[in-house]
């Protein structure tokens, strides 16, 4: 993360303009202009090699007669000459720089790193090349191109395309919509989205976050900037290159191998995100997301004039999977005084063609008083019986009215096909949502929706972490002797073993080198299962039965040492120069009524392992039934991948087959991303198929490929969401005897703490929270317990033998995880048995381990305890000067192992 000095691009005190003209139609006149039409005009200089005069101001011809130091830097230079600006820049203290210049081809690409290595030399940050620039509205700066200011508001605009940033404020201006903040990314030298997210994430001038995304570049920036943001506030996001098509159109700008556009879905899911597809959709989440973000149930009340504009609004909140608000009796009786005797009288309510401006009124007025609806969608067709104006005017002045004396208010969509810009101009000033179709409606109203599951994702307790313990010295020596002889895919004989010490339901392996062997081989499994399965057992073999590898069903010796002959006659045949080891032997599965699944992982270019789950067979790349997440899994990511699927709908059961245990099968997707974890050397897994049915689950077949790891002692590099660090679990003896587990905070730990604040006292907790009021709820332990290692970290303290939680610590990294905030908390029954310094010297070590260069925290004055054991352990202390109640207490992490093991 890097975060620092992004002010600069928002809130400088002086701007230059390198490459500026005088010329009408040039890139460096409109970015005068536009510069001189803020709130910059005195804040300004102009430098062009020519010099000469803009509009009356003065133009230097050399940045070296630049007196004082530039802040915010606009390079609007031939692209051979960038490098050289930069380093100019950077020597005179320049803060940052906005990149206009376009790199033209292959060899100008270089020019972005070299930009980028100088400028990080300089503690400059730089945005481009090749972008439109920055609108900050809020303080009249417009550096940019574009060819609106944009308006003052709430909405912040990241966008890797500088065109869609000139449409959007286009529209957005049209419509009277402002923003906080607009960037356009260009090549994302430097600043990118995770950078732009974090600032966007803690400006509290920021209402939303709107991301236009073709590539992401740093997925494990990325996803730990936009969990965080997400959790702040609602980000939208709309990503190019859904096709393959669309791929090839900004593959010239991004230089990479592309993520499959699955993968980038599964990213947004995992982040929170709200995903639109095209501008259209755009457009309608910020509309919406502009007048709700929130809402307290899915519920949707429709009133209108017309029969035909209920049925489409139905059928559209049935395809964005809402629900219509069931109207109970005395709802219907409240309608019936004041509507038309042959009005609907059931949800969507139509009130007739015949409706005037009393009738929205006073439906309206009673609707409002629902408690079983959420939320009101009211639409209107043209008559000759009524005035559009006048029927918005009556919604307009309810509303304002119940809003002005404290009533119930619930949010109002509305869907106006008569009355023009005069009616839309009447909702956007009385600040309600508006949309041409009831398709856009429902489609506007589905964001909202969307937004609150996936926050609800988001703060969701998984179930209890399964605690089994995979053998990892036989998967490490199964891996191992692969790598050892060269190979790249695991034998079936080593897959079995690999999967077998992961506790996963293989169906076991048996090889046999030819036909007599197997033969012999197979009489017990004969007698025991009734038949066997023969398999062709060579590494240059992928698709076994695409060659008849594989022989079904074999109930007699005799006819499994017939099938080897057979089987290892077929494969030399199609693979002549293939290695043949001869014959896998597995028990015959009989399962009539199992569904067929598949399983595994592979390795995407960007995301690193992605998990992959859906519908099994020899057809699978045909029906192409599957869904992606990107590990690691817990209990709730693996049943909602599963979910995503059609054949989930067959793991319920139907007529006489009953149901799967999803549970296990949940179970089954944990345990290979925990495997995927552990062993970086694993590239792929697939296992295919996995049989399910109400008996259980059992694979019956699985390749794994390997290949040496490049991430030595930390395997976790490679994954896009930093997975559970194991490695820091410790058992610590306390002074009184007892045994704790110190390990890192998991989500499900949430069910501790009620417990654990049972046992704090009220003193204890305003020591900690600077309040000893007691509202913990479910929302304020999810933000304690679910962590993002990659910038941040809380241990937590637990009696081995109860499991109760004894206490914890946290590091609250900042997004350029330079600084951390500590916090520390200790049952009140516990104190003085050591717990609290084992947890300080923890958190200590993991700051210099995990790259901190400090650890601050604020006390109160009068925690004397903790004051005493952070000046113990080398803290600096100072009083705030703004609270005399409050010591700021800050920690030099570096060579921190030799200070804390002075200590010991």
């Amino acid at each position: 993360m890097s975060s620092y000095n992004l002010d600069v691009f928002f809130r400088p005190r002086n701007v230059t303009v390198i490459g500026a003209s005088a010329r009408e139609g040039s890139i460096g006149n409109a970015i005068v202009r536009n510069l001189l039409a803020g709130k910059f005009k005195d804040k300004l200089t102009l430098v062009n090699p020519k010099g000469g005069q803009i509009d009356g101001h003065d133009v230097l011809s050399s940045l070296e007669e630049l007196e004082g130091k530039p802040d915010l830097a606009v390079v609007a230079v031939a692209a051979q000459s960038v490098v050289d600006v930069i380093e100019t820049l950077g020597k005179k203290g320049c803060r940052g720089a906005i990149i206009i210049t376009t790199e033209s081809s292959g060899a100008d690409r270089s020019i972005a790193k070299h930009v980028a290595q100088i400028a990080a030399g300089y503690g400059m940050r730089v945005v481009g090349p090749n972008c439109v620039g920055i609108l900050a509205p809020r303080t009249g700066l417009n550096a940019s191109f574009c060819h609106l200011p944009g308006l003052q508001g709430d909405l912040a605009m990241i966008s890797q395309s500088g065109a869609i940033v000139t449409s959007v404020v286009d529209w957005a201006t049209r419509k009277q919509i402002g923003f906080s903040g607009v960037v356009s990314l260009g090549e994302k030298s430097d600043v990118d989205f995770g950078d732009l997210m974090d600032h966007f994430a803690m400006d509290p001038f920021t209402r939303a976050i709107l991301l236009y995304v073709e590539s992401i570049q740093d997925a494990r920036k990325f996803m730990s900037s936009a969990r965080a943001a997400a959790r702040a506030k609602p980000v939208v996001v709309m990503k190019s290159g859904r096709h393959t098509e669309g791929v090839s159109a900004t593959a010239w700008r991004n230089n990479r191998l592309p993520s499959e556009d699955a993968v980038y879905q599964a990213a947004f899911d995992r982040a929170g995100l709200l995903r639109v597809h095209d501008l259209d959709e755009f457009f309608d989440a910020v509309e919406t997301l502009t007048h709700v973000r929130k809402l307290r149930g899915a519920n949707l009340t429709i009133i209108c004039n017309g029969t035909g504009l209920t049925a489409l609004a139905a059928d559209d909140l049935v395809d964005q999977a809402g629900s219509l608000t069931e109207l109970d009796d005395a709802v219907i009786a409240q309608l019936d005084a004041v509507l038309p005797t042959k009005w609907s009288r059931s949800n969507p309510i139509n009130i007739l063609g015949t409706a005037g401006p009393d009738a929205y009124r006073q439906s309206l007025e009673i609707l409002m008083e629902d408690r079983n609806s959420h939320a009101i969608l009211i639409m209107h067709c043209p008559t000759a019986l009524n005035d559009p104006v006048a029927m918005a005017q009556a919604v307009i002045d309810l509303l304002a009215e119940r809003k002005k004396n404290g009533k119930r208010r619930l949010p109002v969509f509305t869907c106006w096909l008569g009355g023009g810009d005069k009616v839309w101009t009447m909702f956007e000033e009385a600040d309600i949502p508006h949309y041409a179709t009831p398709a856009d409606a429902m489609r506007g109203y589905s964001y909202v929706i969307k937004y609150m599951q996936a926050q609800d994702q988001l703060m969701r307790m998984p179930p209890a972490f399964d605690d089994s313990k995979p053998d990892l010295e036989v998967a490490r020596k199964v891996i191992g002797g692969a790598l050892a002889r060269g190979e790249e895919r695991l034998t079936a004989v080593e897959v079995s073993a690999l999967l077998e010490a992961y506790d996963l339901p293989i169906a076991a392996a048996i090889p046999a080198a030819n036909a007599q062997e197997a033969q012999q081989l197979s009489i017990p499994l004969i007698a025991r299962h009734g038949a066997v399965v023969v398999k062709i057992d060579s590494p240059d073999v992928r698709y076994k039965s695409d060659i008849g590898g594989v022989v079904l069903n074999l109930v007699t010796p005799e006819a499994v040492g017939e099938a080897t002959t057979a089987v290892m006659d077929r494969a030399r045949a199609a693979y002549p120069d293939g290695r043949i080891h001869g014959v896998t032997l597995h028990p015959m599965i009989r399962r009539p009524h199992a569904v067929e699944l598949t399983a595994g992982m592979h390795v995407d270019a960007i995301f690193g392992p992605v998990m992959v789950f859906g519908r099994g067979g020899t057809a699978v790349e045909v029906i192409r039934d599957k869904a992606l997440e990107l590990p690691p899994l817990d209990m709730l990511t693996a049943k909602r991948m599963i979910g995503k699927t059609r054949v989930s709908r067959r793991l319920a059961g139907y007529r006489d087959t009953p149901p799967c245990d999803r549970e296990q099968l949940a179970s089954i997707l944990v345990k290979l991303s925990r495997m995927v974890a552990d062993l970086p050397q694993i590239t792929a897994l697939d296992l295919n198929p996995l049989l399910a049915d109400s008996n259980g689950y059992v694979i019956t077949d699985a390749s794994v490929h390997v290949a040496p790891s490049s991430i030595g002692i930390h395997p976790h590099k490679r994954f896009a969401v930093k997975p559970y660090p194991k490695e820091w679990e410790q058992v610590n003896k306390l002074k009184d005897g007892r045994s704790a587990l110190i390990r890192p905070m998991r989500p499900e730990d949430e069910s501790l703490f009620p417990d654990f604040f049972d046992h704090v006292t009220d003193d204890d907790l305003r020591l900690r929270f600077f309040t000893a009021a007691r509202s913990i709820n479910h929302a304020f332990i999810a933000r304690l317990t679910q962590i993002d290692y990659a910038r941040s970290m809380a241990f937590i303290a637990l009696d081995q033998e109860t499991g109760d939680m004894l206490g914890s610590v946290r590091l609250m990294g900042d997004a350029d995880h330079n600084r951390g905030e500590y916090a520390v908390m200790v049952r009140s029954d516990l104190k003085g048995l050591g717990l609290g310094w084992k947890l300080m010297k923890l958190i200590l070590l993991y700051a210099e381990k995990d790259g901190f260069n400090q650890v601050e925290g604020e006390v109160l004055r009068t925690n004397r305890t903790m004051r005493e054991m952070c000046e113990a352990l080398g803290f600096k202390t100072r009083m705030d000067p703004d609270d005399p109640d409050l010591v700021h207490m800050v920690f030099d992490v570096p060579n921190i192992s030799d200070k804390i093991n002075a200590l010991k």
